[in-house]
């Protein structure tokens, strides 16, 4: 993870709180161990910890690492699509130092079968090392229940509709890899009828488009995704730098792109001049 955060009182509390208060102030959050949510119908800019910050409507965030992840648990959602983006571990990282990762082993602790719906959708983004490819598919996956469905490629071109890299390349892909699986719980069986009903994911899918300029950002899947969990699904990213609106996001660096320099504010319209 990419940075340590405080302890909080182990006490039992109330896992959930608002971040706008009644009468459209910001309330006193504490961001460390409560989900904290915009119930407003609109993007809100709110001071966070000395910090300038826009959240979306109708998102729910918890600003925490391992230690502190059991508020999430605790809000009670079951959620029908989970995806994450894990800081793998990799050479480039290390020298550029940018964020710190996370050996592989440790994902395991995240508590997939306490979130998840049945047949919940979890999409991880894995890097092109063969190693970590494995380690989901067989290793992963497994440990938590899930049911690999698909692979699909995000590949990155150019505002030209090149590739960003050769596809030859030995050192860096134009590339990267999503795997797709179906949360099974214990409960299930293979003719569970919410099983049958379930829309079918393709295998072997592309999402092409150029890469943000911001490190290691990945494209939105809500709109992707959609079809095969529906338009009203409950979705949770997990790693997250960043929320969507009707997403819940948890991570150590959940609010890092939501910081009011990456944002450019216009006046709100005037409901007296919309006719």
């Amino acid at each position: 993870m990419a940075k340590e955060l405080p302890l909080v009182d182990e006490e039992e509390q109330e896992c959930v709180q608002s971040l706008v208060a009644e009468f459209g102030c910001t309330s006193h959050v504490d961001l460390f161990s409560r989900v904290t949510e915009n119930k407003a119908d609109w993007a809100t800019a709110v001071t966070l910890m000395g910090e300038e910050y826009v959240i979306p409507p109708h998102t729910a965030f918890l600003l925490s690492d391992f230690k502190r992840i059991q508020p999430l648990v605790n809000y009670g959602r079951k959620f029908d699509l989970i995806v994450m983006d894990p800081p793998w571990e990799n050479k480039s990282v290390k020298r550029s130092r940018r964020y710190s990762s996370l050996p592989s082993s440790q994902l395991k602790r995240l508590p997939i079968p306490l979130l998840a719906s049945t047949n919940c959708l979890v999409v991880t983004w894995v890097t092109n090392r063969p190693s970590h490819l494995r380690f989901v598919r067989d290793e992963l996956f497994p440990h938590w229940g899930i049911e690999v469905v698909a692979e699909w490629f995000w590949v990155k071109v150019t505002t030209s509709g090149q590739f960003v890299f050769p596809l030859d390349s030995q050192h860096k892909k134009p590339y990267e890899v999503l795997v797709l699986g179906r949360y099974r719980s214990s409960a299930d069986d293979s003719i569970s009828s919410s099983k049958t009903s379930e829309v079918p994911v393709e295998d072997s899918r592309l999402i092409v488009s150029v890469p943000s300029a911001l490190h290691s950002q990945k494209p939105s899947l809500s709109e992707v995704l959609k079809r095969y969990v529906g338009a009203e699904a409950m979705c949770l990213e997990l790693f997250a730098r960043s929320l969507h609106p009707g997403w819940t996001s948890w991570g150590n660096e959940v609010l890092k792109f939501q910081h009011m320099s990456y944002f450019t504010l216009t006046p709100a319209d005037d409901p007296a001049d919309i006719s």
